[in-house]
Order: structure tokens, then C-alpha cells, then sequence
């Protein structure tokens, strides 16, 4: 092997060993982790639970405690996969991790799934009718094309 080829990663050769979920506490993101729950479960690959916490301008500006209250989400969030994962804990077993970013929910589901070297990425659809016209975050997973992207309704 080239020391070229050493360096370079290559993704899925052997199944997915990391799959990227990312979670925001809507009912379809919680379906979203639970599909990629089965596949991590399935392939012995890594769940990767990612929440982005959103950067409101507007609100911060306003006096608005936005940074408390996206850290209670993601707070609630972990609680309620360590409550799912000892739940179900004598049925199967999922390695998971979870994850934080802030800003832009696009943006920081492409950093984890770049850093973390995803072989999948997993989302929930969009729940918002705005969506359709300005385009979601799973269209725009999807149109950046560096991982196969599972859209769990």
C-alpha cells in the first residue's frame, strides 16, 4: 500500500461503522434515531446521536435565554436515550455517543459527520410546511452527496 493511499479513508468498505442520527426532540428525529438505532444495532456500528442548538440572533439580542434553554433540550434529549438504551438494554445493545454543536443545523450535522467519519447519515423529515419551498436540512444532506442519507418520515 501507498503511504497516499495509507492516509486516505475510505467509508463502508466493511458496513457502516459510524452512523450519524441527528436528534432535536421532534417526533420524526426520535423515529430517525430509532431506525438508526436498528441499523447500528444490526451492522456493530457506532450511533453517533447529534444535536445542533440553534443560534438565534434575534432572541440573544431581545435578552431572550436562548443558550438555557437549547442546553435543556439537549439535557432531555440524553436523558431520554439512557432511558430507551436501559430500557432495552436486555434485548440489544447499541454502542452510542452523543453530540452537541451550535449554529446552523446543516452545518453542524456535515461537522459531525465529517469529524466523526460517517458512513451514514440519518434524519428525521422535515416537520415544517416552509420546508417544501426553501429546502430542508435532509435535501441539503442529500444534494451535498458525501454519505448515503436515510430520510425516516
Amino acid at each position: 500500500m501507498t503511504e497516499r493511499h495509507a492516509e486516505r479513508f475510505e467509508r463502508g468498505t466493511d458496513g457502516p461503522k459510524v452512523i450519524v442520527v441527528g436528534v432535536d426532540g421532534s417526533d420524526s428525529s426520535l423515529r430517525a434515531a430509532a431506525y438508526a438505532a436498528g441499523l447500528a444495532r444490526r451492522q456493530h456500528a457506532l450511533l453517533a446521536l447529534v444535536y445542533v442548538q440553534p443560534v438565534m440572533a434575534a432572541g440573544a439580542a431581545l435578552g431572550a435565554p436562548v443558550a438555557e434553554t437549547t442546553d435543556a433540550i439537549a439535557e432531555d434529549l440524553i436523558r431520554q436515550i439512557r432511558e430507551a438504551t436501559e430500557k432495552d438494554k436486555d434485548i440489544f445493545q447499541v454502542r452510542w455517543e452523543f453530540h452537541t454543536f451550535r449554529g446552523d443545523p446543516y452545518v453542524g450535522l456535515v461537522k459531525a459527520a465529517d469529524e466523526l467519519k460517517a458512513d451514514a447519515v440519518v434524519v428525521g423529515a422535515s416537520e415544517q410546511a416552509g420546508h417544501r419551498i426553501v429546502g430542508s436540512v435532509a435535501i441539503r444532506l442529500v444534494k451535498a452527496g458525501r454519505w448515503p442519507v436515510t430520510v425516516v418520515p
